[in-house]
């Protein structure tokens, strides 16, 4: 077979891609794209899964669960990093990629057949997360793999443009993964789709395996790589050149603080937590939610090209900058007027009929019990399940020590008593009830009004918050591939990378959704990815160098 490489008789100054180079991008981007769709698909099931695997447990409680099983995929892409970036420096690109593809469709067809909480008990749960560890090892060796890959075979003055096309795949990773789920959705009941129907995207991910491997098996290992086996001067101990030494070490810090860290965040946040704030916090039904992401998706999806090849010509770094600043500036204001267009019910309850509990910050717990064994039985904590459960957001006032807790609803207040009900119901119980008939009074709805939600304007504020995803994430495979020498850079840019977006991004729908839960603010878990981008933008502008005009052969 004909190795895959540039063709040397093309023009410096072309922008057309060769038969080969178009290939390559095509082959590394396809195979990308289903990889993403296995990994994505758990975050767009959370909610169901949270209920098949780890019932038993209160469904706050439970729903972070399953948030946190989807991140302990990403906990550890930076040990897959590690793992796999060490084999693509020593023995190349194309053999490692096909491990990490083979580990991560098999990891998700297991999930489409693993038993239930209620079959097997706790062992289902633990299962799983053991599959979604195994997932995110081998994503963490995916990306870095299939980056380089792609920039390696790039021009010198189009690697924004060629790596762009990678930068797309996990955007149609998800894409692809909400439209297998809207159209098992479509095709059955609620019920059918909540008890096994959800298996099915699992399931067929062993077909997009097959394809995947099959296109893999199809390439070559990328010029650059070749070229310094040829020569010898392959790195025999990349973790330690890249780690080891502060010269490069100082460089992936950089990456990681500079730019990764608040790409990440910008990511997880227009992808990620505006469909759990508008399912979970606004309460729109699923179906439309999926529906409204995936029209932003789409919309949004060229602007990866558009800021990639953009990069080649003004600078990587002035792209990805402006990206952090416009997200630090704007997400309150989108996020509010997501909720004025989606469900303006809920934003009039909150204004007619502010929610205040007046309880003693003593019997207040954090409540977070995932293996189910904590009771949160105050009255304190009584009067922030129900409002939780109800999605009623609420303010914190403190009262006198031992004070049972008092709930304002505009001028109506629930006190927590101590009598029980006629019909042999606990005080809680009675607290309870009266808590959600003055919460309905009130006007708060128990769901959003599909006929009151603005499609044109919501989709618009979701584009806008997929459009800086564009920003920050198009050129961020070139400038991360141009800071490192060939001979460490799979290893050397694949770790920041999976910090940031396995860690920094990866908890974010986690800490955000617990941040809201703990304080009663629906808006407060945006604090975590502001703070995230603000301090990225300040240490990118004033210590990242720009890469675009880098020399990727100049050091091995």
């Amino acid at each position: 077979m004909t190795a895959v490489s540039v063709d040397p008789t093309k023009s410096p100054g072309s922008t057309t891609m060769t038969k080969e180079e178009r290939r390559v991008i095509f082959a590394s981007s396809l195979g990308t794209v289903f990889e993403w769709y296995d990994f994505y698909l758990y975050g767009s099931l959370s909610a169901v899964i949270a209920v098949q695997f780890f019932s038993g447990v209160n469904p706050t409680a439970a729903f972070i669960f399953a948030l946190l099983a989807f991140a302990a995929g990403f906990a550890v892409r930076p040990f897959g990093a590690l793992v796999f970036g060490r084999l693509g420096d020593m023995i190349g690109r194309k053999y490692t990629f096909l491990v990490t593809i083979l580990i991560m469709g098999a990891s998700t067809f297991i999930v489409g057949i693993l038993p239930n909480y209620a079959t097997i008990g706790i062992v289902a749960p633990v299962i799983l997360i053991l599959l979604r560890l195994l997932q995110g090892l081998a994503l963490g060796g995916e990306y870095g793999g299939a980056a380089t890959y792609v920039a390696e075979h790039a021009p010198d003055h189009r690697r924004g443009a060629y790596t762009s096309w990678i930068q797309t795949t996990a955007t149609l990773g998800l894409f692809m993964s909400l439209l297998v789920i809207l159209g098992c959705r479509a095709a059955m009941s609620a019920d059918d789709f909540n008890t096994w129907g959800w298996r099915i995207p699992f399931l067929v991910s062993i077909l997009l395996l097959a394809i995947s491997v099959w296109i893999r098996l199809k390439l070559n290992e990328s010029p650059a790589f070749r070229r310094m086996q040829d020569e010898g001067k392959t790195s025999k101990a990349p973790l330690t050149e890249a780690f080891g030494r502060w010269k490069n070490l100082k460089v992936v810090l950089l990456a990681l603080f500079g730019l990764v860290a608040g790409q990440a965040v910008v990511w997880y946040t227009g992808q990620f937590y505006a469909l759990f704030f508008l399912t979970q916090t606004l309460k729109v039904e699923a179906q439309t939610a999926n529906l409204l992401i995936a029209a932003s998706l789409l919309l949004a999806t060229p602007f990866f090209v558009i800021f990639g090849s953009l990069s080649d010509r003004i600078g990587r770094k002035p792209i990805i900058m402006v990206g952090l600043l416009l997200a630090c500036l704007t997400y309150f204001p989108i996020f509010k007027g997501i909720t004025h267009y989606a469900n303006p019910a809920l934003e009039q309850a909150i204004a007619s009929a502010p929610v205040t509990v007046v309880a003693d910050p003593n019997e207040c717990s954090f409540q977070f019990n995932p293996v189910g064994t904590a009771k949160f039985t105050t009255s304190c904590d009584v009067a922030k399940s129900a409002l939780v459960r109800a999605g009623v957001p609420y303010e914190n006032e403190a009262a006198p020590a031992g004070t049972p807790a008092t709930v304002k609803i505009g001028a109506t207040s629930v006190a927590f008593g101590t009598e029980a009900g006629a019909d042999g119901a606990t005080p809680a119980q009675v607290f309870s009830k009266s808590l959600t008939d003055a919460i309905t009074t009130a006007g708060y709805p128990a769901k959003a009004d599909p006929a009151q939600i603005n499609i044109v304007m919501v989709t618009l504020l979701l584009f806008v918050l997929v459009l800086y995803v564009t920003m920050v994430y198009g050129p961020i495979a070139a400038i991360l591939v141009e800071m490192f020498p060939t001979r460490i850079r799979y290893t050397s840019m694949s770790l920041p990378y999976h910090i940031g977006n396995g860690w920094f991004g990866g908890f974010l729908p986690t800490t955000a959704f617990a941040m809201v839960a703990a304080t009663g603010d629906i808006y407060y878990g945006l604090w975590y990815p502001i703070v995230v981008a603000a301090a990225t933008l300040v240490i990118g502008v004033l210590f990242v160098r720009e890469t675009k005009d880098n020399d990727l052969h100049a050091d091995y």
